[in-house]
């Protein structure tokens, strides 16, 4: 059983690290870029509330591998705590990566949608614009629990 618990480890490892980067590419690369799409394509080819719905796109996409996060968060940490590994900052930080990534996908995100379903205008209001910067520190913080728990894991299994 320690063999495939290794295995899994490794995966699992894999999996956050590879979360993590998608998470730092889609606000460090990906928004920067199509909010700045006249910068790359020479003219002003979209509205701010075009760059917002693809923007929005990319985010919805991105919501499936963090519901499959949440689930393998959930299911190995809760594995190891049944098993007697318990450590408060682990399970700290599992909490975290599963609250907040809970809020991004059923919470903020369907919020975002809904707005801008509602036209343009809806995008430049104060629940808009309160809701977005909401989602923008939720994903930070969703970002900074998984390294947490990156680091936590990678410190146990190389003991």
């Amino acid at each position: 059983m320690k063999k495939y618990f290794r295995i899994a480890t490794m995966a699992y490892l894999i999996w956050l690290g590879a979360m993590l980067g998608a998470v730092l590419y889609a606000g460090a690369v990906v928004a920067p870029v199509i909010f700045h799409s006249a910068q790359w394509l020479g003219s002003d080819l979209l509205s701010h509330y075009q760059e917002g719905l693809i923007m929005t796109r990319n985010f919805v996409l991105l919501s499936y591998a963090v519901t499959l996060t949440i689930l393998f968060v959930f299911f190995y940490e809760g594995y190891k705590y049944k098993m007697g590994e318990r450590d408060k900052w682990t399970i700290a930080a599992a909490f975290v990566v599963i609250f907040t990534g809970a809020m991004f996908n059923w919470y903020y995100l369907p919020d975002i949608v809904t707005m801008q379903m509602a036209g343009e205008q809806m995008t430049q209001s104060r629940a808009f614009l309160a809701t977005h910067k909401g989602s923008e520190l939720d994903f930070k913080i969703f970002a900074v629990a998984i390294l947490l728990l990156m680091v936590q894991n990678m410190r146990k299994a190389c003991k």
